[in-house]
């Protein structure tokens, strides 16, 4: 490959304890938790649109905080954002007894803990929640590089419509959902084997009623649909989701099945008037982090002395998980954590941890983490566990 070398001046223009790569639920938690823990936090999303996938991607299921046996497992700002997305009644119906005292067995009984939401109304009340607690947000602007000073990124190289800088910060979480930075940094990571199905969802009304259509890959838990029978599109290709021109025509893909499918429903007489698309592809697992260490589907009820909060596996009732610390970082770049889609699970459970409520559970702990100390692996586990205990998350299954 012909290369062309390059030699510039790069300015500093900011500096910050905090620095938080995405704005998806998985870095507004982490931005949120280090900012309430008193640390200068900057944010940077590369979209004009705070949210990730559940927003400008459409995935507007804030998947289970429960276990399906009746039991709440996920606490803390998992629960807080659950709460804020509903909080003007635009979604559809909710789980009321989750909403109201309720007994074990009638929870078990009934629906799960999560709920449907207005992907608009949840982008504007994390912008708005972040900045009431002092979180700086840079929009449009992407992380294309790092700075390191011997084993620690000292600066991040950042592009936006005010050129290409250099931000400093004491400490950086990658919550990209792709490991960006960690790839940047020289941190081991894995691409998810298996790749990315096509999805191309989109919003329409339909008798003055608004509708989600979801073509193609879909979030639906076990008791929801089957999803052997969903409908396909796009054929059998599949995209690893670290390649842009695979990336582009991923979505020039979806596009096409939208408009097919748009036009199909109007040709049959429908009331089909679209209102919005997603507007980035919706890919669920590309590349993570190889951590420390790494949490797998035969932890299920396992006892993890590093954990930082509890998850559950949105595609069954029964399993619940300890999320250890050291999954969100590797120590050969110390200065670096990780939450939300990227973090260090194994294949079989990395469909479980890239939902929403883990995204924010490892959110709150990486920032929770990063307003106590910029080096993570001589971070004392207890300390952070009592700071997460005080914030009411609930670190391992028997505090349930």
């Amino acid at each position: 490959m012909k290369q062309i070398p390059e030699t510039r001046q790069t300015p500093v223009r900011d500096h910050c304890w905090v620095l938080v790569a995405g704005g998806g639920y998985a870095g507004v938690s982490a931005a949120l938790a280090a900012a309430r823990g008193g640390a200068d936090v900057l944010l940077l999303e590369r979209e004009y649109i705070l949210g990730g996938l559940g927003t400008a991607g459409l995935i507007t299921i804030y998947l289970p905080l429960c276990d399906g046996m009746g039991h709440q497992v996920s606490f803390g700002i998992a629960e807080e954002l659950l709460r804020l997305v509903v909080r003007h009644g635009l979604e559809g119906e909710l789980p009321e007894l989750w909403f109201r005292d309720a007994s074990v067995e009638q929870r078990k009984n009934g629906p799960r803990f999560m709920v449907r939401y207005n992907p608009q109304i949840c982008a504007l009340e994390l912008e708005r929640l972040l900045l009431e607690n002092g979180v700086r947000i840079l929009y449009g602007t992407s992380v294309c590089d790092v700075i390191k000073e011997g084993p620690r990124i000292s600066a991040v190289i950042a592009e936006n419509k005010s050129g290409r800088s250099a931000i400093e910060a004491e400490c950086v979480v990658d919550c990209t959902g792709d490991a960006d930075i960690c790839h940047m940094a020289g941190a081991p990571t894995a691409l998810f084997p298996d790749k990315n199905p096509m999805a191309a969802w989109y919003y329409y009304l339909q008798n003055g009623q608004l509708h989600l259509n979801s073509l193609g890959a879909c979030d639906v838990t076990d008791e929801e649909e089957d999803p052997a029978a969903l409908q396909r599109i796009g054929g059998s290709d599949r995209v690893s989701g670290v390649d842009a021109w695979e990336n582009s025509r991923f979505l020039q893909a979806a596009h096409a099945e939208m408009l097919r499918d748009i036009l199909a429903r109007r040709g049959r007489g429908e009331d089909c008037v679209p209102v919005t698309m997603a507007t980035i592809p919706q890919l669920r697992m590309t590349r993570r982090l190889t951590g420390q260490a790494s949490v797998c589907a035969r932890d299920d009820h396992l006892r993890r002395e590093t954990s930082v909060g509890l998850f559950s596996d949105w595609t069954r009732r029964g399993p619940a998980f300890e999320l250890p610390f050291d999954t969100l970082y590797h120590a050969s770049v110390p200065n670096l954590l990780t939450a939300g889609r990227c973090i260090s699970a194994a294949d079989d459970l990395w469909n479980a941890t890239r939902v929403i409520p883990v995204c924010a559970v490892s959110g709150e702990a990486a920032g929770t983490a990063a307003a106590l100390c910029c080096d993570f692996p001589s971070l004392d586990i207890a300390v952070l566990q009592r700071k997460l205990r005080s914030q009411g998350v609930r670190v391992h299954l028997d505090e349930l």
